[in-house]
């Protein structure tokens, strides 16, 4: 049995699609496919079922997950820890940060909570950031949050605290006026939205549901970065929904205007999370400066 399989089995667990699990683990899908098959029969039993609309977890599968996920992030923070001990990665602070905070919210707070210490940062949406800290490659994940929406770190072996707030904020590119080119609430606009790999799309539709909010809109675009899509509300596509922290430049030189009221807007969380487990001497001084805000 190869660590390489039990990643390529997550990761199918996660994809439930061959074809893009293969290209995510960077292998031919016939190459990926014999993977999955050796562990099956590493197991003694199939871990998944092919269905009309792509693979699922057979029952045997699921069980094999819950056991799996826990001893692949083991593995890799056993891992640093042994170099931790060998001085090759103490001096080192690796945080996995959304793309919005690694330009926004990151820099500032960096240098105030951690400002001598050789950091390493992982910039990535918020589904890849889970997965870092998943398997143990980063000791912190920045992302923004909200209590509606439970994410894979909301477990008994992570634990996050809240270090800041922003809000979702609806923009748009603005007439010669200085008005909104579109308003919410007086008929369909185009809509620059996020792609499901991204932790603010889904935190803003979950409030919206649990609010009853139902924006009139047509779907003109998708990203799962943040920048993206107020670059493109800027240049007049569309109405987007993009931090306030991010979006704050851009509104205050008039680029672009609000393109609704208080009802269209979601506060959010900016937190920090880590695994319960003990960390290096410097990650642990981190996190009791950041508990301390």
């Amino acid at each position: 049995m190869q660590l390489d399989w039990l990643e390529d089995f997550l990761t199918l667990a996660e994809e439930r699609n061959f074809s893009r699990a293969a290209e995510r683990r960077n292998v031919t899908q016939p190459a990926f496919g014999r993977r999955i098959r050796s562990l099956e029969q590493w197991v003694g039993t199939p871990l998944f079922i092919r269905t009309k609309t792509g693979t699922d977890l057979s029952a045997a599968g699921e069980q094999f997950q819950s056991y799996i996920q826990v001893s692949v992030r083991d593995l890799y923070r056993a891992r640093v820890a042994a170099l931790e001990i060998l001085d090759q990665a103490k001096s080192v602070i690796t945080v996995a940060a959304t793309h919005a905070l690694s330009f926004t919210f990151f820099p500032k707070w960096i240098v105030e909570h951690a400002p001598h210490e050789p950091i390493n940062l992982k910039s990535d949406s918020m589904q890849a950031c889970e997965r870092v800290m998943q398997r143990g490659e980063a000791s912190f994940l920045l992302s923004h949050h909200h209590r509606l929406l439970q994410t894979s770190l909301d477990s008994q072996d992570f634990v996050r605290v809240e270090i800041g707030t922003d809000l979702l904020v609806p923009v748009c590119q603005p007439s010669e006026g200085g008005q909104p080119r579109w308003t919410l609430g007086d008929g369909e606009v185009p809509y620059l939205a996020y792609s499901t790999e991204s932790g603010l799309g889904r935190i803003l539709h979950a409030d919206w549901a649990a609010r009853g909010v139902r924006p009139p809109l047509a779907m003109v675009l998708q990203s799962q970065l943040a920048a993206a899509l107020l670059s493109m509300a800027v240049d007049g596509a569309g109405v987007a929904w993009v931090p306030l922290s991010l979006a704050a430049s851009a509104l205050a030189t008039g680029r672009i205007a609000y393109a609704g009221d208080e009802t269209y807007r979601t506060a959010i969380a900016i937190t920090l999370a880590r695994p319960t487990t003990s960390l290096s001497k410097i990650s642990e001084a981190l996190w009791t400066a950041a508990c301390g805000r």
